[in-house]
């Protein structure tokens, strides 16, 4: 499909009122990267992180984050879970309207590595069409449980989804409510250009530190992208230098 008659039906969708997630989304469908590669980080040469949120949302905490988010100027990622996403649906509508990014993280959090094909897919297909009926597109990322995936799911995922798995790279241990200074050391300790950063927007603890981590990060003059914005931004791997390419060009010699 033709990229400018994209853009010229997002242009539309925009005026029509539909929702920036929307319209991203099907920009997005036509420059993603192959969804099959499981993506931690990236290399690049912008100074950008991704900060993810897991297993909202969460009926308070959550529009607490994004008041935050909003406060500071941030577009984060949200992994959601299904059966969250069905009893917090206007909180995800808030997401998408203000212009983050929106994952699968299935329906009800087990281990996919650990169910039997039916299971698994079903997790995933339950949650992808919660968010569709909620929001009005489809999630094209999925971070699965624990990290915990096989080769064989991955490659169907890809195959049959159309998602890009994405883990991560930096991982405070938020979950376990750690004190303040202990989860920003943690971050900025590890967090660096192209670093995902894995948080939880269903503690109190997490979301009460975010101004903070973010101005924190900020000083480090590092900005905050969504995670389909960081692997738009990754850099070509560089060809290695030959031998030729190495050794200084003859010197002209002059009579």
């Amino acid at each position: 499909m033709n990229l400018g008659f994209l853009r010229f039906c997002a242009a539309g969708a925009l005026l029509a009122g539909l929702s920036p997630f929307f319209i991203g989304n099907t920009l997005a469908q036509e420059t993603a990267p192959s969804p099959s590669v499981e993506v931690s980080s990236v290399t690049t040469r912008e100074r950008v992180v991704a900060l993810t949120f897991d297993d909202g949302p969460h009926a308070t905490f959550t529009p607490r984050l994004l008041d935050v988010l909003k406060a500071h100027g941030v577009k984060a990622t949200f992994f959601v879970i299904g059966m969250n996403v069905e009893q917090n649906p206007d909180v995800l509508r808030r997401i998408a309207a203000e212009g983050h990014e929106i994952g699968n993280h299935t329906w009800s959090h087990p281990n996919l590595a650990k169910l039997p094909e039916e299971a698994w897919r079903a997790q995933l297909q339950q949650t992808n069409d919660v968010i569709v009926r909620t929001i009005g597109a489809p999630p094209r990322i999925v971070r699965p449980p624990y990290g915990d995936i096989t080769p064989e799911q991955e490659e169907n995922i890809g195959r049959d989804f159309h998602y890009r798995v994405v883990l991560w790279s930096v991982d405070p241990d938020d979950w376990m409510e750690p004190l303040r200074p202990i989860l920003l050391r943690r971050v900025f300790t590890h967090a660096e250009p192209g670093s995902i950063v894995l948080l939880h927007d269903i503690h109190a603890s997490t979301v009460d530190a975010m101004p903070a981590l973010i101005e924190g990060l900020q000083k480090r003059g590092l900005r905050f992208v969504t995670v389909s914005e960081l692997l738009a931004l990754e850099s070509p791997p560089q060809p290695p230098a030959t031998a030729a390419a190495a050794q200084p060009p003859p010197q002209r010699v002059v009579p």
